[in-house]
């Protein structure tokens, strides 16, 4: 079984995954900053709406209005809202009421309820059940209101960010698994290659011996061994196994440049053989010599 990358490997990947991805993540924080900011005000008072939307305008917030809790259900499902400030006390549905239907269905909306004490006891159930963000008593302080709107809009901003790079990584992570199931595959076919190659090699009709760099025997094919029997191991070395001959042309071959071939004629196995020998370097760093003996009889 082919292990999979390792925490090295993933991490480089990850690294390189992260590089690419950071301008996506930068430009969606700036782009989450140029999002119009939705107020959404809901009172049956229309002198009550007019001085919350005076008072609110100069922050430069996109207002919207509703007389009734159901008219701010209806925009609620055509408007996208960061901030709802609504009145407890309403013909037909109380704030509270709206607030917990809002919850459930724009769960990530700001809430915050205006009423006066005497209403505290009706909307406690829907701030325990999280439908209400904060309560605001009536009548309002300008100052405070706007710094309780402020905080709530601060609120909704983080958790938008929040949520949209939660997403991000989301999508980085299923980039990250897709590397790594893709470099899993190159590895398998890697070693499907490598074995293949090795059973070419091992069934080659010529006798072929790999040696490295200091002269050891490496790799033995089956010609190989059926020439030299017994006497040829892989962990031997090459002049204990070949001619005196043999063995000055792989110098040679060790001391030329890679590609160019040396030619050796010797007895080998007790029979007239050319040598041809080839010193190599490949990849992963590895370099040596291939020798390929072939018989010298017509």
């Amino acid at each position: 079984m082919v292990s999979p990358p390792t925490a090295f490997a993933q991490q480089h990947i990850a690294t390189t995954l992260c590089e690419e991805s950071l301008e996506g993540i930068k430009r969606l924080l700036v782009e989450t900053d140029q999002l119009p900011d939705a107020l959404l005000l809901v009172d049956d008072e229309v002198n009550i709406l007019r001085s919350l939307t005076r008072l609110f305008r100069r922050e430069g917030y996109r207002i919207l209005t509703a007389n009734s809790a159901q008219e701010g259900l209806d925009i609620l499902a055509q408007e996208p809202v960061a901030v709802i400030l609504s009145d407890q006390r309403m013909p037909g549905m109380t704030g509270s009421e709206m607030f917990k239907e809002v919850k459930s269905r724009y769960p990530d909306t700001i809430r915050l309820i205006m009423s006066g004490y005497t209403e505290l006891e009706s909307i406690t159930s829907a701030i325990n059940d999280g439908a209400v963000y904060k309560f605001l008593l009536k009548p309002w302080e300008d100052e405070k209101l706007l710094q309780h709107i402020r905080e709530a809009f601060s609120i909704h901003e983080l958790k938008s960010k929040n949520a949209r790079l939660n997403e991000q990584l989301k999508e980085l992570n299923r980039q990250l698994e897709q590397k790594v199931e893709e470099q899993n595959l190159e590895l398998v076919l890697n070693v499907r290659s490598l074995r293949a190659s090795q059973e070419i090699l091992e069934h080659l009709p010529v006798a072929i011996v790999g040696v490295s760099d200091d002269g050891m025997i490496v790799e033995v094919n089956a010609a190989a061994r059926g020439l030299l029997g017994e006497g040829l191991q892989v962990g031997m070395f090459v002049m204990q196994v070949f001619p005196e001959k043999v063995f000055q042309g792989y110098m040679e071959a060790v001391k030329s440049s890679v590609g160019e071939i040396v030619q050796v004629s010797a007895a080998i196995g007790g029979q007239p053989t050319n040598l041809l020998i080839k010193r190599f370097s490949g990849n992963f760093n590895v370099s040596g010599s291939v020798m390929a003996m072939l018989s010298a009889e017509g």
